[in-house]
């Protein structure tokens, strides 16, 4: 994912959340925590309390066949607003969580050819944090700028790689999550049965609590009486929605109706939590309905005229 800041792009990788752990790399370098065994360790999971501090170590892998040289750094993670795919801040954003708490014993490191180098860090929690996940990364910068292409405008473009920090701050855990804003735009032809109708569902999905959530959500649409005209889990979901993130989704209905009046309802649960909300619909014919109005109106209008026309006796 691609995270602009005016002449600098700074491009981060790592495999998606829902794919299978794996450490964190591009081709040419690769960053994870040090381990006995490659891959064994893909992602840091630490605990602590307010006030305390733990130590670990990452490894930074060169697999090129010259030296490169990185600034490293901790940074906060985040919900991308495209796909809540995990994301990390770049070095220039401030840093408010675990980025902020992480300090590497050195801030750069040059690493030889088909070599790897470790370094220690240590990670101080404030007194006064917050309980909870507080999800971040370790970060290899490559302290090359390349060039890239911003449409009519170049940009210098440089290349990071973080190793996933999950932190958790003893104290209170909360889940809460909320389905917010639910929107429905309809699409229906002109003339009812000359094609297909489809809807789109637009809805916030917010992690209102202090705790990472793997949330599942279910969309179901009632007509008439009561009738059911869709039900189905939704796959397009983040496998991960950080503490106090939000994310905007949408989902495609094929086959919307296109007479009807109804609810349609968001049901969206993770462990311990469970939230709704809806939208009510209103499915119409607007072409023959139109020309019904206006044949309607002209029909009025013309019984007027010829009540005003006709003599009184």
């Amino acid at each position: 994912m691609s995270l602009l800041s005016l002449p600098l792009a700074v491009l981060l990788l790592g495999g998606p959340a829902a794919a299978p752990a794996a450490a964190a790399e591009n081709g040419e370098w690769a960053v994870y925590p040090a381990a006995s065994q490659l891959g064994s360790r893909p992602y840091f999971y630490l605990s602590a309390d307010p006030g305390g501090t733990v130590g670990d170590q990452v490894t930074v892998a060169n697999k090129t066949a010259a030296p490169l040289s990185f600034l490293l750094y901790g940074a906060d993670a985040y919900n991308t607003e495209r796909d809540g795919g995990f994301a990390v801040r770049t070095r220039q954003e401030k840093q408010t969580g675990a980025g902020a708490w992480i300090k590497p014993a050195r801030d750069r490191v040059t690493v030889p050819p088909h070599s790897a180098v470790t370094v220690p860090y240590t990670l101080t929690v404030p007194a006064d944090a917050e309980p909870g996940d507080h999800p971040g990364a370790v970060v290899a910068l490559d302290e090359r700028i390349a060039k890239g292409s911003g449409g009519s405008v170049a940009l210098g473009v440089q290349r990071a790689v973080g190793a996933r920090v999950y932190l958790r701050v003893g104290g209170p855990t909360v889940p809460a999550l909320g389905v917010e804003d639910v929107t429905l735009r309809q699409d229906r032809p002109l003339v009812p049965g000359a094609g297909t109708s489809t809807a789109v569902v637009s809805y916030t999905l917010h992690n209102r609590g202090n705790v990472t959530l793997s949330p599942r959500v279910a969309l179901k649409a009632q007509g008439l009486f009561g009738r059911t005209l869709l039900a189905r889990d939704l796959d397009r979901l983040p496998a991960e929605l950080l503490p106090r993130q939000k994310i905007r989704l949408t989902e495609r209905w094929t086959g919307s109706p296109q007479l009807d009046w109804g609810e349609l309802t968001l049901t969206a649960t993770a462990k311990g939590v469970r939230e709704s909300a809806g939208v009510s619909f209103l499915a119409l014919p607007w072409l023959p309905l139109a020309v019904l109005v206006a044949g309607g109106t002209a029909g009025v209008l013309g019984l007027r005229i010829r009540r005003r026309r006709t003599p009184s006796t």
